[in-house]
């Protein structure tokens, strides 16, 4: 019989596995098994798996462990707040008792204590694009000593939302050669790989999960209703499925509306968008988590930043634009082995968008009929 990997045989330094096993991290997932000896010999890798598969570790463990030895800083970009966040939470319960220096930078808090933090010499900064560039272009760091960059969701960090940011960032970076980078996401379309490639040095690819590749518990269904009946649909299948349940909207305005029409039906419920400030959101984060509010409405925005253990349901109360999205939307429910399940609405005229889905998924996606 095959015996089940531990972290303990995959080269991590004596000090670093005593803090994986005091948290009681004692078997890698598969993009940790794979991407981790990779990385503690400082070659340039692009790991594709799914959302909830520990990709935080996966970078997190050899960046911690080089920096012991490689004298620089590691950076780690993220597209939200909230993502960024959760990877700096990681980051200081493992690198708590090795006297790691975390900062992280991102919008919506002062830059008042920002800059106590780098002014400390972090070991890691872990940013968000926009504020990073911020603090470059008023001076308070350089990003001459980054010798170790990681990308979180580089799918969404290189489309052309964030292009322009991140150039600038990868020219206040060392060049390739002097530097290792590290790219994660759950879907990898060839035209990001070219972009991605041509910052990198020889990268390996570790691909864990094939493209578009949806989590292996999660069950879907779609139901094609008119536009004006999606809300009643909505109040039926909360009292079918009384789960914790993610709800997603496309704008800002929709998902302060659904919030409060949810309210209505006696559910509680609160929402999360750009709109809100960064204490709103976390303070909305945290009630998911604890239960107090059993519906989160959210846009994209926090499809890659929601990681909560126990969501028993995600709603596409609207598609996504892109295919991608619904992968790692879908992807915030059956996570760390659970099951969960998956129910996107389509209106008459998105079939279209449905194949597309499919065609990324490669499977047909279940229509039901609209309860009575």
């Amino acid at each position: 019989m095959q015996t089940k990997t531990t972290f303990a045989d995959l080269g991590i330094a004596p000090g670093l596995l005593e803090s994986l096993t005091r948290l009681k991290y004692t078997h890698p997932t598969p993009i940790q098994e794979k991407a981790i000896p990779a990385g503690i010999e400082g070659k340039d890798l692009v790991g594709i798996a799914q959302t909830g598969t520990g990709k935080t570790l996966a970078f997190g463990i050899p960046m911690i462990q080089r920096l012991a030895h490689v004298p620089g800083q590691g950076l780690v970009i993220l597209p939200t707040r909230e993502l960024a966040l959760q990877v700096e939470e990681v980051y200081r319960r493992i690198g708590q008792s090795l006297g790691l220096r975390v900062a992280i930078l991102i919008g919506g808090t002062g830059m008042g204590p920002q800059i106590s933090a780098l002014r400390n010499k972090p070991n890691v900064i872990i940013a968000t694009p926009g504020r990073l560039i911020d603090h470059l272009e008023q001076r308070h760091l350089t990003l001459t000593h980054a010798k170790i960059l990681v990308l979180d969701e580089a799918d969404r960090m290189l489309d052309m939302g964030f292009a322009p940011q991140l150039k600038k960032i990868f020219a206040a970076v060392p060049p390739p050669a002097e530097r290792q980078t590290m790219l994660f996401s759950a879907t990898m379309p060839p035209e990001i790989m070219r972009i991605a490639s041509s910052h990198m040095k020889l990268p390996i690819s570790i691909e864990v999960a094939p493209q578009g590749t949806t989590v292996e518990k999660v069950t879907q269904e779609i139901f094609i209703v008119d536009k004006g009946s999606k809300t009643r649909l909505l109040e039926k299948l909360l009292v079918k499925y009384p789960v914790s349940t993610l709800v997603f909207t496309r704008t800002k305005f929709g998902a302060k509306r659904l919030a409060r029409n949810i309210r209505d039906m006696r559910h509680s419920a609160v929402e999360i968008h750009g709109n809100r400030t960064l204490g709103q959101r976390k303070e909305a984060l945290a009630g998911f988590k604890s239960g107090k509010f059993r519906v989160l409405v959210a846009t994209d925005i926090a499809a890659r930043g929601i990681d909560v253990v126990g969501i028993g349901l995600v709603v596409n109360f609207d598609l996504p634009t892109d295919p991608g999205d619904y992968v790692h939307r879908i992807g915030r429910t059956a996570r760390a082995g659970a099951g969960g399940h998956a129910i996107s609405f389509a209106e008459p005229n998105q079939r279209g968008d449905l194949r597309d889905i499919e065609r990324l998924i490669k499977k047909s996606l279940p229509v039901s009929r609209i309860p009575t």
